[in-house]
């Protein structure tokens, strides 16, 4: 919204600022950080009170997590999401469609997890919204954005499948691409979901991949940097940077609440809607596969439940001692903090090999 300032320049030649990619990106990054810091508080004192007892812990999980996590309410994710709104909403430019396409994504998921965790705390259960009945909504939402994407940028690249390391190597995948778009989406913000198990665990790998995507994206969408770099220039999508940085000014102000002992969880609200937010935007850039790179350490967890899941139908034995494989190395004696900032290791090691891949063509 400020973007219109820049209308005003003639009168008022500061405000030219405002056309800037780069300014508006550290603007949303400062104010979604203010957000949920000053509101912070006041969202997990209500949150506590609403919901008493707070999210269930899993008998079957860690019994560690029956002490130290009991009574912790969940629904973080509110936090991150109205931090997230409040500054895309101010820095963005919202007649860019790509903006919108992810928020509708954002804000889809976001429902979704709200209600999964809304069924969870009210039932005291682990049981909240079916399976199936979440997937099949997520994959609505996820193959509605595809549509949109895939008509908003310029065919064929559109409705192309890009390979990392071949700067001319495309893949036509015509009205599949919105099946493979909706995958992609769904995938990420489940694989996001599996992996908020532990204090901090998730949220720092999400900035991590925002922080990779929200430069994907700006380079993506500049005309001269996407030729140097050889990489296929997508008009308009460099605007998703704002929404990247929005996400690291929130998650960090989240991440002040939700280090180890954490006061608030993140929740299917938060873990689901950022997780869809990053497939949409890798979707939205043409670089979905660079996502499962950046992204690895989220494929790892989602990887490690199918693996335990497929293992014990099909032999009736379990490959890890418990999953998402976090737990596995709990229950091999890691202490939380060593779990938590081991993996944040990874998740930064691997962005940066993901970068990587916007110069070795």
């Amino acid at each position: 919204m400020l973007q219109w300032l820049a209308e005003f320049q003639a009168s008022v030649p500061a405000l030219n600022v405002f056309r800037y990619i780069t300014f508006r990106t550290g603007g949303a990054i400062i104010t979604a950080l203010l957000f949920v810091f000053m509101f912070g508080p006041a969202i997990i004192a209500l949150l506590r009170l609403k919901q008493g007892k707070g999210q269930p812990i899993r008998t079957d999980g860690p019994q560690s997590h029956l002490i130290t996590k009991k009574g912790t309410p969940t629904m973080g994710g509110l936090m991150i999401f109205s931090g997230l709104m409040v500054a895309t909403l101010l820095w963005a430019n919202l007649s860019n469609p790509y903006v919108w396409v992810v928020l509708f994504v954002t804000i889809g998921f976001g429902l979704i997890g709200f209600y999964d965790d809304y069924l969870k705390v009210t039932k005291q259960t682990h049981n909240g919204l079916s399976g199936k009945a979440r997937l099949a909504i997520e994959a609505l939402i996820a193959g509605s954005a595809a549509v949109v994407i895939m008509h908003v940028g310029r065919e064929p690249l559109s409705s192309s499948l890009a390979f990392p390391f071949f700067k001319d190597l495309l893949i036509d995948l015509s009205w599949f691409f919105v099946i493979f778009g909706a995958f992609v989406i769904v995938a990420a913000g489940n694989a996001v979901n599996l992996t908020d198990g532990l204090d901090g665990l998730a949220i720092v790998p999400v900035m991590v991949a925002a922080a990779s995507f929200g430069l994907i994206s700006y380079l993506s969408g500049n005309v001269l940097f996407a030729d140097y770099l050889q990489i296929h220039y997508v008009a308009g999508v460099g605007e998703l940077a704002v929404i990247c940085g929005a996400i690291i000014g929130a998650g960090i102000g989240f991440l002040w609440f939700n280090a180890p002992p954490a006061q608030i969880f993140m929740g299917d609200t938060g873990s689901l809607a950022l997780g869809g937010l990053l497939g949409t935007i890798a979707v939205a850039a043409k670089h979905e596969i660079v996502l499962a790179v950046i992204g690895g350490l989220f494929v790892l967890e989602a990887v490690s439940v199918i693996v335990q899941v497929a293992s014990f139908k099909l032999t009736g034995k379990r490959v890890f001692k418990m999953a998402p494989i976090h737990h596995h190395f709990e229950q091999k004696g890691w202490t939380e903090p060593q779990i938590v900032i081991r993996f944040w290791i990874i998740a930064v090691v691997l962005a940066l090999i993901g970068l990587s891949t916007l110069k070795l063509r």
